[in-house]
C-alpha cells in the first residue's frame, strides 16, 4: 500500500557525512518533533504515523547513519552517542532549538542519549519500545569484524532470514506484510556499503545507557510498547520505567515490535495526548 506521508525528502552535510532527513513541505510556527527509527530500518518505518503528526507538528524523520539513505562511510563513528550528536546538530543546521523526539527501538536508545546529552533542547520524548539495557557487542565479535571481508558474512547472515523474515519477527500482525513493505525495508540494502558500515557499527557501538545513566534524564518520557514485542519485550519497558523517574507505560494490546507500522493511530493518540498535557 502506498502512503502520502506529506513530508519532502532533503540532504544535510554534517561533519562532512551526508545525512538524509524528511520534513513537512509547510511547517511555520508548529512545535518540531524529530523522528528516529530503529536498527536495520529508515525513516520509511514512520509511514503509517506521519500523516496524523504533519497537521500540528514540524515533523523532521531522519536516517540515521548508516541506513536509509543516509551516508554509509566507513569514516564514520557508528557509537549512539554520536549518533546522537549528529541529530543535535542536523537540529541545530535546521535552526530548531527545541524539538520532542519519538525513537522507536534502536531510536529510543538514541532519543536517551540526546535527552542525556543536551536536555535543555528537548521538550519531551516518546519511547516506541525503546532499546535498552542491551550490553556492548562481545569481544570476540569485535575482533572479527576487524577481519577482512567480515561485511560478506554481515550479508550472508541478514541474507539468511530475508526482509520477510524479519518482518514476520517485529510484526504481530502477519497480514500487514505486504509487497509495498517488503520493498520500503529491503531498499537500502541495495547499496552494499551498508554492510561494511554494519561491521563497523559492531564494534563502534558502546552498550544501551546503564541504569545510573537513565535516572539522570528528568525529560518527561511516554513509553509505548506492544504487548507481543518479541525484539524488546514489555518487561524491558516494566523496568525502563523505573528507571526514567518522570515516564509513564502505556502497552497496546494486539501489537508487536514495529509499532509506528502496526498501531499508527492508537500510538498518534497516546503521544497527541502526552504532548498536550
Amino acid at each position: 500500500m502506498s502512503v502520502e506521508t506529506g513530508l519532502i525528502g532533503k540532504t544535510a552535510e554534517i561533519d562532512g557525512y551526508r545525512i538524509y532527513f524528511e520534513e513537512n513541505k509547510s511547517f511555520e510556527k508548529k512545535p518540531a518533533i524529530v523522528l528516529l527509527h530503529g536498527f536495520l530500518s529508515s525513516s520509511f518505518s514512520f509511514r503509517m504515523l506521519v500523516p496524523y503528526l504533519t497537521d500540528d507538528y514540524h515533523v523532521i524523520s531522519v536516517d540515521m547513519p548508516p541506513f536509509g539513505k543516509s551516508d554509509k562511510s566507513r569514516k564514520y563513528i557508528y557509537s549512539y552517542k554520536n549518533i546522537a550528536q549528529t541529530v543535535l546538530q542536523l537540529a541545530d543546521s535546521l535552526g530548531i532549538e527545541r524539538f520532542s523526539l519519538i525513537g522507536h527501538s534502536m531510536g529510543g536508545q538514541i532519543a536517551m542519549n540526546i535527552m542525556l546529552q543536551e536536555p535543555e533542547k528537548i521538550e519531551r520524548g516518546i519511547l516506541l519500545a525503546g532499546s535498552s539495557y542491551y550490553k556492548r557487542a562481545r569481544k570476540h565479535h569485535i575482533l572479527a569484524s576487524y577481519i577482512p571481508f567480515f561485511s560478506y558474512f554481515i550479508k550472508y547472515y541478514l541474507s539468511k532470514t530475508g526482509v520477510v523474515g524479519n518482518l514476520k519477527s517485529v510484526v504481530y500482525n502477519q497480514s500487514l506484510i505486504d509487497g509495498a513493505m517488503i520493498r520500503g525495508y529491503g531498499e537500502q540494502f541495495e547499496d552494499t556499503r551498508i554492510f561494511s558500515a554494519l561491521a563497523h557499527m559492531i564494534r563502534d557501538r558502546e552498550g544501551d545507557l546503564p541504569g545510573e545513566l537513565l535516572r539522570q534524564i528528568k525529560t518527561p518520557c511516554l513509553l509505548i510498547w506492544g504487548e507481543h514485542d518479541r525484539i524488546v519485550p514489555v518487561q524491558i519497558g516494566e523496568r525502563l520505567v523505573q528507571d526514567l523517574q518522570n515516564s509513564r507505560l502505556v502497552v497496546l494490546k494486539n501489537a508487536g515490535h514495529l509499532l509506528p507500522e502496526e498501531k499508527p493511530k492508537e500510538v498518534y493518540e497516546q503521544i497527541r495526548k502526552f504532548l498536550n498535557t
